[in-house]
Formats: C-alpha cells, sequence, structure tokens
C-alpha cells in the first residue's frame, strides 16, 4: 500500500512540475515573440530614416534599441533553453521511473504465468475445487480462481498500457530536444546579427564624429525649439493656475457675503468647491480632486499615447551620449517614433485646456486631468478643441511626418503635476 501511495505521489509531483516548467516555455515564448515585434518595427523605422545630421541621433538611438532588443532576445532564448534543459532532465527521469514500472510488472505477470501453468493445469483446478470440504469452500476456491485470472488479464493491460506511456513519454521528449535544437540555432543566428548591429552602431557613430560642428549646430537648434515649446507650457499652466485662483478667491467672496448676510440666522458656510492641494497649485473643483485621485491610482497603468507601434528614442531628463560624450541632451518628457499616419491619444479622460502651435512642434495640446496634465506635441493636424472632453484612448490629432526627414514621425509626449515634471514612463504601461 505504502508503495502505491509513493508511486502515486511521484507521479503527482512530475505532472505539477511539467506543467510548470511548460508555463515558463511558454511566458518565455511569448516574451521573445514580442521582442522580436519590436526589432521587427525598429527595423522598419530605420529603413525610413535616411542618413542626414539632423536624424544621426535618431538612427543611433533606434539602433540602440534594437541592440538592447536583441540582447533581451538572446537572454531570452537562453532562459527557454535552460527550461528545456530541465523538462528534458524530468522527462528522463519519467521514462527511467515508467520502464522500471513496465520492467517489474511484466516480471511479476511473467512469475505468476509460469506458476499458473506449473501448478494449476485443468485438471488440477477441478481437483483444487473438488477437495474442499463442504461446498462453500469450494465456492470460495472457485471465486478465488476467477478473481485471479481477472487479476492476470489486468495486468496483461496494465504492461500494454505502461509500455505506449513510455513510447509517449519519449516521443515527447524527442519533440522537446527538437525544440531545443531549434533554440540553440535561433540563438546562434541572433548572436549574429547582434554583431551585425553593433557593426552598424560604430560605423554610424563614426560618421557622426566627422560631423561634430553641424550636429552641435542642430543640438542647439533643437535646445531652442523645446526652451521655446517648455516656455509656452509654463506659461499656459501659470495661467490656467491664475484663472483658478481668481475663481476661488470669488467663489470665497461669495461665501463670506452670504455668510455675513445670514448670521443672525446662524446659517453654515458653505466649504468652497475649488481647493488647491499646495500653496500656489491649481485650485481644483470637486470633480477635479476626484479626476486627479484616479489619475494617480493609474500610474504605471496608463496606455501609451499613439496608435500602432512604436519605439522610444529620446528619454526623460538628462541623457549622456554612451559614444558621443560631449552631446548632452535634456528632454522635458519622450519622443515616441511612430510609422507615418499615426495618431496621438490621449492617456486618460480629461479636459482640453489648450491647443497651440511652437516653431518646431507644430501642434501641441495641453489635456488637464485635475492636477495632472499630459502634454501631446509635434501634430500635423488637430481634432480637439480648447473646453472638449475626452476620454481614455481618444484620438487627439495627426502626429507630423516629415518628408524632408526620411517621413520622421516622432511625438513629444510629457506628463506634468501642477508645475512639475514627471517622467512619462513611470506612467504608461509597456
Amino acid at each position: 500500500m505504502k508503495r502505491i501511495v509513493f508511486l502515486i505521489l511521484c507521479i503527482l509531483v512530475s505532472v505539477v512540475t511539467y506543467s510548470q516548467s511548460n508555463r515558463k516555455i511558454r511566458e518565455l515564448e511569448r516574451i521573445r515573440k514580442a521582442t522580436l515585434a519590436e526589432i521587427e518595427n525598429t527595423n522598419q523605422l530605420l529603413k525610413e530614416t535616411k542618413k542626414s545630421t539632423r536624424s544621426m541621433l535618431s538612427r543611433i538611438s533606434l539602433i540602440t534599441n534594437q541592440i538592447a532588443s536583441r540582447k533581451k532576445v538572446i537572454n531570452v532564448l537562453g532562459e527557454e533553453i535552460s527550461a528545456i534543459d530541465e523538462q528534458i532532465s524530468d522527462m528522463n527521469r519519467d521514462i527511467a521511473r515508467l520502464s522500471k514500472e513496465h520492467d517489474e510488472k511484466k516480471g511479476n505477470y511473467a512469475k505468476s504465468m509460469r506458476s499458473m501453468y506449473q501448478k494449476r493445469t485443468t485438471q488440477d483446478k477441478l481437483l483444487f475445487i473438488l477437495s474442499a470440504d463442504n461446498f462453500a469452500q469450494s465456492y470460495r476456491r472457485l471465486r478465488y480462481l476467477k478473481e485471479y485470472a481477472d487479476w492476470q488479464k489486468r495486468q496483461a493491460l496494465l504492461i500494454i498500457e505502461s509500455r505506449e506511456q513510455v513510447a509517449r513519454k519519449k516521443q515527447e521528449l524527442e519533440k522537446v530536444q527538437a525544440e531545443k535544437r531549434s533554440l540553440l540555432k535561433s540563438r546562434e543566428v541572433e548572436s549574429q546579427k547582434l554583431q551585425s548591429e553593433e557593426n552598424d552602431k560604430k560605423e554610424e557613430v563614426q560618421e557622426l564624429k566627422k560631423k561634430e560642428k553641424e550636429l552641435n549646430e542642430e543640438l542647439k537648434k533643437k535646445r531652442r525649439e523645446a526652451q521655446g515649446l517648455n516656455n509656452q507650457i509654463e506659461r499656459l499652466i501659470a495661467e490656467e493656475i491664475a484663472r483658478a485662483e481668481e475663481e476661488a478667491r470669488r467663489e470665497a467672496e461669495r461665501n463670506r457675503k452670504k455668510a455675513a448676510e445670514n448670521k443672525q440666522e446662524k446659517v453654515a458656510v458653505e466649504t468652497p468647491t475649488r481647493q488647491a492641494e499646495s500653496k500656489g497649485g491649481y485650485a481644483m473643483t470637486v470633480d477635479e480632486r476626484r479626476l486627479s485621485g484616479d489619475f494617480a491610482k493609474n500610474r504605471g497603468q496608463l496606455p501609451f499615447p499613439v496608435s500602432g507601434r512604436y519605439t522610444v528614442i529620446s528619454y526623460f531628463g538628462e541623457q549622456r551620449h554612451q559614444e558621443l560624450k560631449h552631446v548632452v541632451t535634456n528632454n522635458n518628457g519622450i519622443d515616441v517614433r511612430v510609422s507615418p499616419g499615426a495618431e496621438a491619444r490621449t492617456v486618460f479622460k480629461g479636459e482640453v485646456t489648450s491647443v497651440f502651435v511652437v516653431p518646431g512642434y507644430n501642434n501641441s495640446i495641453i489635456v488637464r486631468h485635475g492636477n495632472y496634465l499630459t502634454v501631446y506635441s509635434n501634430l500635423s493636424s488637430v481634432y480637439v478643441k480648447k473646453g472638449d472632453k475626452v476620454s481614455t484612448g481618444q484620438a487627439l490629432g495627426k502626429i507630423f511626418t516629415d518628408t524632408e526627414d526620411g517621413n520622421s514621425t516622432v511625438l513629444h509626449f510629457e506628463v506634468r503635476k501642477e508645475k512639475d515634471k514627471l517622467n512619462p514612463l513611470q506612467w504608461v504601461k509597456r
């Protein structure tokens, strides 16, 4: 009985382990395919980006992203191979166990058959039954012989079943081993592609170093344009804060007058509906405070602000170029490269508070979410106007495609709270 329980436990552990290993392999496969899709998208964007001083940094950023994705694929392939190795070890143990059980069953069955033929001919069986002391004993002996024969039949079926089980396990093992060989080949191919991409990056960097003067001029121009955008955004935010403060002041004045008029009647003074979270901040209505709270709760879960596939080519904050040490960029948001025709989409419900134009960034839109704001810049056309209520994922406008720069299509996106700039990648779900 203990042996049977032990075998059942071994089978259960084996099934659970195999199932967990299989889930891990499938999840790694999903990650690998998603990363390969990112690489394919980057490849397409690189083909669309012509080699010019103006777009060189963008090209190098794309290649850097491509290399990072390629390394991720190689690492995932390594994890898949390790997981498959574990699976192969488990399967070999299962095959050894099943083969041993099969051999034991065959041995026991053969032994019982030999014993039966040696000691129990048909006449012996009949004599065994008839030599009983009474009818009841004869019946018990007859039943014993029948049960023994049934046991032998069951054993024969179990032997066939265990043989088939071993064969199935061996087929599964062959399939998994073939999958491992395929993954090893894929890793080799990806490693070769990585080497090629790293060589391409070196060539691009060397070419850009030769155009250092032109690059510096281009960077100065971009900094001026970025500063112009930031000044406009801060001016518009300041105006909104001032308007909200004025509304809050008027409301407070109305409440004071109302309280003075009703002083003798002891009427309770109404709580102001507009209140700022901090001194000098945007005075929010009750609905805006609720919206602000909902926006904050969705940190890290907001949808990406573009339609279709995308690649982030410029990150938040001060970034020093890895190869070009003298090149330092400072971004108040992120720059997202997409395919021509892509649209900017709002990451959360809110209200359009500004639609404006800034040189270098074309049309820009500010959407307010309580005391949080999102900014969408470099749009060729706009689908909304100031005062519009927008919903999560709603298209705001078409992203500008620069036909003079190899159809470069880039959205500049920012997230702010009051006057503070926030890292958008900490708010969106990638």
